[in-house]
């Protein structure tokens, strides 16, 4: 289903016959430390139409991306989805990414090792996809792909081709498809401008999918404008699930085992041009002030103490020295605390990339790989194909709570008041000090 832009690791390394990567106490501390003040005081993130989210599987969410040089708005949108369902493991949607992501560092959030599947990700193949269903998973799922992330700020809104197979798979699981139109989130990197020659240089040099102009350029020269995110307000707006049996068999398609390609093509183009104009009816609904100062600025100064977790300047430093303090003991003091994580002013250097480069592979764990076998390396970074016929999930846990919320709808759906706005902000900064 999907092709890898770089060869990998044929399947993952010697382990026993059922693991899961996920790791949901990191992912709780996570969240609790950087993820929740990012979408409370930065992106004000606001969830809509939860309600229609089934509280069991099998069942596709599928979201459209925001076509900026780095996915926060599915990182925000796996966050908020996990935290209002109180943040237990069972209730974790598993979100199918591209294993692209993880082939070289810079493509992993901030460097962070195997970042995806220790948040809960499966690789995006037909048969993890596949299996995911039959387990009875929810799962998370950008029609689009990469080219989505990549579309830049020239093709805002505007979906790219949907892949084809979450139609086929939706059908032979009686899964439901449940759209989540992601606004505002374009206007992360308002700068950011692709061109195809370019991009198809950099995916054979540098495998990377593409490079944003002149966002892409900067970040060169400093590293962590490659993490940069404008504060736009998000809006994610939960649709009416779309009958995709119904679109399919509009095409024709009675059987799905073995459907017809070019009217399975042609099932997609009809589920897209859907989703394409019920997103164009939300972004000219709550697109209208994507940066809404009028909540950002009063966010801000109640999150004043806790600027080094609000503000992407400093993301690349706060989130590296998380990681890093679940594998050592607390700074002995200041002077310590900087010294040891002095590596990270490269973000901030100019040309910085080789110096972080060249301590990540000098550098013994937890910061670097010096003395760490090459399969070892490989294990830890993530840099294979995860088949899970080869190396499969645990037995799906039964969620005894499954109709329990972490808090109430009315913090989360409908139209925030700026005192609610306020209050969540108020809560976060206090949290966070």
């Amino acid at each position: 289903m999907e092709t890898l832009t770089r060869p990998v690791i044929a399947d993952a390394p010697a382990a026993p016959p059922a693991r899961d990567p996920f790791e949901p106490e990191w992912c709780r501390s996570l969240e609790r430390t950087v993820l929740r003040p990012m979408n409370e005081v930065w992106f004000r993130t606001q969830l809509i139409g939860g309600e229609r989210i089934p509280k069991t599987g099998p069942v596709i969410l599928a979201a459209n991306h925001s076509g900026n040089a780095f996915p926060y708005d599915g990182i925000a949108l796996d966050a908020l989805l996990w935290q209002r369902d109180g943040m237990r493991e069972e209730a974790k949607v598993r979100t199918v990414y591209e294993p692209e992501l993880s082939l070289v560092w810079w493509m992993r959030p901030f460097g962070i090792d195997d970042f995806w599947r220790r948040g809960g990700g499966v690789d995006m193949t037909f048969d993890n996809f596949d299996t995911l269903l039959g387990r009875g998973d929810r799962v998370l799922y950008f029609p689009e792909g990469v080219p989505g992330i990549g579309k830049g700020f020239n093709r805002r809104y505007r979906l790219r081709q949907f892949r084809t197979s979450f139609l086929l798979l939706s059908a032979r699981h009686k899964a439901p498809v449940v759209p989540i139109y992601i606004i505002n989130a374009e206007w992360l990197h308002p700068f950011g401008y692709v061109v195809p020659l370019l991009d198809r240089l950099m995916q054979r040099v540098f495998h990377v999918p593409f490079l944003p102009i002149p966002l892409g350029l900067l970040a060169i020269v400093f590293p962590w404008i490659w993490y940069l995110a404008f504060p736009a307000r998000l809006v994610l707006v939960v649709g009416e699930p779309i009958d995709i049996e119904g679109v399919l068999r509009a095409e024709g398609i009675t059987c799905f085992d073995q459907p017809n390609r070019a009217a399975l093509r042609r099932a997609a183009q009809r589920v897209r041009a859907q989703m394409q104009q019920a997103l164009d009816g939300h972004v000219a609904h709550h697109g209208t002030r994507p940066y809404d100062v009028r909540l950002l600025v009063p966010a801000l100064w109640r999150a004043r103490r806790a600027l080094h977790r609000v503000v992407p300047l400093f993301w690349p430093a706060t989130f590296l020295r998380h990681e890093r303090d679940r594998h050592r003991p607390k700074a002995r003091n200041f002077v310590h605390a900087i010294v040891r994580d002095l590596d990270l002013a490269g973000f901030f250097l100019p040309f910085g990339w080789p110096l972080l480069s060249i301590a990540r592979a000098f550098r013994r764990p937890p910061y670097g790989y010096r003395g760490v076998s090459r399969a070892e390396r490989a294990r830890r970074q993530g840099t294979y194909l995860w088949r899970l016929a080869c190396s499969p999930l645990p037995d799906r846990a039964v969620d005894p709570e499954g109709s329990m919320r972490s808090f109430s709808d009315r913090d989360v759906e409908g139209e925030p008041s700026p005192e609610r706005s306020g209050a969540s902000s108020q809560r976060s900064a206090n949290q966070f000090r």
